[in-house]
């Protein structure tokens, strides 16, 4: 009797613990969506804009600065996980929330070239796709981890398909490229939704907490941005 009302106190112990985590990890991540729509917004809005891009009538080109801003995060993607480990939970976050606000510097061009009520519909489309998407992966039994690994490979693909197609110029290519892009960050998101709820750990104090919370939104950040840069190929409506 005893051992059952221990087992039940445990179970209920983990479950609360559980739910803050994955709270945590939403909060972060709907954060960061939050301020790389502000950090472009300020650009497009703002003379910032003079300062990130060359922009005349017949085009629209980087800068120094816009170089750097497009660069940086690529190179914070790596140093993040360098961090997670050496770091303290407060230099990860500040990490997390300047990658956040460079992503929305580097997406300026998508704010000048989609029209302002397209970029909602599609964002709320996305939200609404990603949410099931990652319900799925939150709650299914399955185990997805050979389908992360098959959809991992399928990236690498992608990235190589589309390197190639800047010199092709195929505009068949690029569709089918879109809708593969599309396939392949809805299945991850349901994965990487999986992975984080399995590398919770009730015995963690608060900092790994946050680190892991941290890392897991940062893996749903990038689902989200990018299954929205696809969808907005289908459904966005140009300038």
């Amino acid at each position: 009797m005893q051992h059952e009302i221990y087992s039940q106190t445990t179970s209920s112990a983990v479950d609360a613990g559980l739910r803050s985590y994955m709270q945590k990890v939403y909060n972060f991540m709907a954060g960061g969506l939050c301020i790389t729509a502000l950090a472009a917004w300020l650009v497009v809005n703002t003379s910032l804009i003079n300062l990130f891009f060359n922009i005349t009538p017949q085009s629209v080109s980087l800068s120094g600065f816009g170089w750097l801003a497009f660069l940086a995060p690529l190179v914070m993607v790596f140093a993040f996980n360098w961090v997670v480990r050496t770091g303290t939970s407060g230099q990860v976050q500040l990490l997390f929330w300047s990658y956040a606000a460079l992503m929305g510097i580097s997406l300026t061009p998508v704010f000048l070239l989609y029209t302002q009520s397209s970029l909602v519909r599609v964002f709320l489309i996305t939200a609404g796709a990603f949410g099931g998407l990652s319900l799925y992966g939150y709650t299914t039994k399955r185990d997805l981890t050979g389908f992360g690994s098959f959809l991992y490979m399928g990236l690498i693909g992608l990235i190589i398909a589309m390197i190639v197609n800047i010199f092709l110029k195929s505009s068949g290519l690029d569709w089918a490229l879109s809708i593969i892009g599309v396939g392949i960050f809805s299945g991850l998101t349901a994965y990487d939704s999986q992975k984080i709820r399995q590398i919770y750990t009730s015995t963690d104090d608060r900092e790994i907490v946050t680190k892991k919370a941290l890392t897991g939104a940062l893996s749903l950040y990038l689902d989200f941005i990018n299954l929205f840069l696809y969808l907005l190929r289908f459904l966005g409506d140009r300038r």
